[in-house]
């Protein structure tokens, strides 16, 4: 890729996530600039794989199932092993 091709974008982090990021860019042997476009790189992956995921599965629903398995769920409140 080119300098041309590229797209500058002013990124304002948080101290500690540019500090960390910094410091496993350094343990992963990249700049820290190398290191962000990677992460974006992945998350964007994971994103769009689950996106698919969720599509192929949900391929054959139709309007209305989860309404209808949501009445079969009791009616009363949660309790604290539900939050586990």
């Amino acid at each position: 890729m080119t300098q041309a091709q590229r797209y500058k974008y002013p990124l304002q982090l948080p101290q500690s996530l540019k500090e960390t990021a910094a410091r496993l860019a350094q343990e992963d042997g990249v700049s820290l600039n190398q290191w962000i476009v990677a992460a974006v790189a992945q998350k964007i992956g994971a994103v769009q794989t689950a996106d698919d995921f969720l599509k192929v599965r949900a391929r054959n629903t139709k309007r209305g199932d989860l309404t209808r398995l949501l009445d079969k769920a009791p009616d009363v409140p949660p309790t604290a092993e539900d939050a586990v």
